[in-house]
């Protein structure tokens, strides 16, 4: 299994640090409501040669999404949360695995020690402040967490790790600086002070936190239950908490988000439930669907 300890000094460079700093002094919130706009934009000419000039940046292999080609796309938005064709990520064929949520690279992964969670050498976050509940957090203390990151190219909806029933969420208001790895080594408790959503569901295994965490330029948060979360974006100091009106039960690979724009998807476990794959490390890339875990022991019903 794959653990992580905390290093008394930090690997981020001097121009982590100026990256960070400028970030501090940025209208953050209204830079990534201005993107989002922006992104909605449906004016042909402008949004083709929008999607275009950003394919030529990124290595976006459009042959595996439903739509294929550049027009037939609304906007930005509509292509940045494309949807994949039937069966290009399919889930694992044993039912006892934690599969990836999304396509993107692991930030971190590991133990849960002493209720805090690693971010990188010489920065770890409580989980409390992470999901913006003290008593929460209890649930998850010695147990398992993952931070995927999504980079820009990535597929960007957010598809259930393990099947289970939504018990609760919440909306956290925060800042929204980047979460690209060079920000993750030089700002402190960076997961824990960005915007995010929190939700909890109910598996076989106990409780699971799915966190999206939004991030400068991350115009919108949206979930299959509740629809579009972000913009506005909230400078409101005090979490907003949700039960569904409904019963929402997801099955493993289900569609339960999208972001517009990148960030990233932190996992939590609890105590005794996962064993990572002992292949994966921090730095690795991932695929939706991709085995993350087994899961070693279930819930007394």
């Amino acid at each position: 299994m794959t653990t992580t300890t905390t290093a008394p000094a930090s690997d981020a460079s001097l121009g982590d640090h100026l990256f960070a700093a400028v970030q501090r002094c940025l209208p953050t919130r209204a830079l990534s409501a201005l993107m989002y706009r922006i992104a909605e934009i449906d004016s042909p000419g402008f949004k083709n040669g929008f999607i275009k000039a950003f394919m030529r940046g990124y290595p976006i292999d459009l042959s595996e999404a439903e739509r294929e080609t550049v027009e037939e796309y609304r906007h930005f938005n509509d292509f940045f949360t494309r949807a994949l064709k039937r069966g290009a990520r399919p889930m694992p064929s044993d039912p006892n695995l934690l599969a990836s949520p999304v396509d993107g690279r692991i930030s971190q992964l590991g133990a849960i020690r002493d209720g805090r969670i690693f971010q990188a050498k010489g920065h770890d976050y409580t989980a409390a402040e992470l999901l913006a509940d003290a008593e929460l957090a209890k649930a998850f203390d010695g147990g398992s967490f993952a931070t995927i990151y999504l980079a820009p190219h990535n597929y960007h909806r957010v598809h259930i790790p393990f099947g289970g029933k939504l018990r609760s969420w919440t909306y956290v208001p925060g800042r929204l600086f980047s979460v690209n790895p060079a920000t993750a080594r030089a700002m402190p408790r960076l997961f824990s002070r960005n915007e995010r959503m929190v939700a909890i569901f109910d598996t076989a295994f106990g409780p699971m936190a799915v966190v999206m965490v939004g991030a400068l330029f991350v115009g919108g948060v949206e979930t299959v239950w509740g629809g579009r979360l972000t913009p506005p974006h909230s400078r409101a100091a005090t979490p907003f908490h949700h039960q569904p009106d409904a019963t929402v039960a997801l099955a493993r690979g289900d569609e339960m988000g999208r972001f517009h724009m990148g960030s990233t998807v932190v996992l939590l476990a609890p105590r005794g439930a996962l064993d990572w794959q002992a292949n994966l490390a921090a730095g690795d890339a991932l695929r939706l669907g991709q085995p993350l875990a087994q899961v070693l022991q279930y819930a007394v019903a």
